[in-house]
């Protein structure tokens, strides 16, 4: 059924186009109102600041994410290995906030973020394998999948649920 593939990768798309938008736009916030400096001065590490930054995004990830994991299991009767699918939602979430933190490295301001993600996004949903399978596109467009987070996450998911695949099975996904 077009419902079960595609509702796999709908969770996926939704939820990373949620997070590298609240990753982004946190930082170019508060670069935007100059609190950004004031928190560099803290007697914090660079390395607790990203995590402060990236957790809020991660757990709004997840839960929106378990959401639409609620309505597919529950209203379209999709069935996987819940544990597995939140070991890739989390590889997944944590790939797309640091997606989302390089974009408002690069962004002066928060409408550039919005552009930005929406510019970076589009090419990554249309080549991740939820419209098209990877397989039936061109060979240089296969390659550049390869940089694709959203591409092992689809492919994940899609495998979880339909194949009622294992760790075993689709390991090779995590390592991207």
């Amino acid at each position: 059924q077009s419902s079960w593939t595609f509702l796999t990768g709908l969770v996926i798309l939704i939820s990373m186009t949620q997070v590298i938008m609240l990753g982004g736009l946190s930082v170019a916030r508060e670069r935007e109102q100059g609190t950004f400096d004031q928190l560099l001065v803290t007697p914090v590490s660079s390395m607790q600041i990203l995590i402060a930054k990236s957790i809020p995004p991660m757990i709004i990830g997840l839960f929106q994410s378990t959401v639409l994991l609620l309505i597919a299991m529950f209203w379209f009767k999709v069935r996987g290995n819940i544990f597995l699918v939140y070991a890739v939602l989390f590889t997944f979430i944590s790939s797309s906030i640091g997606l989302g933190l390089s974009i408002s490295a690069i962004a002066k301001n928060m409408q550039q973020v919005l552009v930005y993600v929406f510019v970076f996004l589009f090419p990554l949903a249309l080549l991740s394998g939820l419209i098209t399978p990877v397989h039936n596109m061109p060979k240089i467009l296969q390659y550049l999948t390869y940089g694709n987070p959203m591409r092992f996450s689809v492919d994940a998911m899609r495998r979880i649920y339909l194949e009622g695949a294992g760790l075993t099975d689709i390991w090779f996904n995590f390592i991207p």
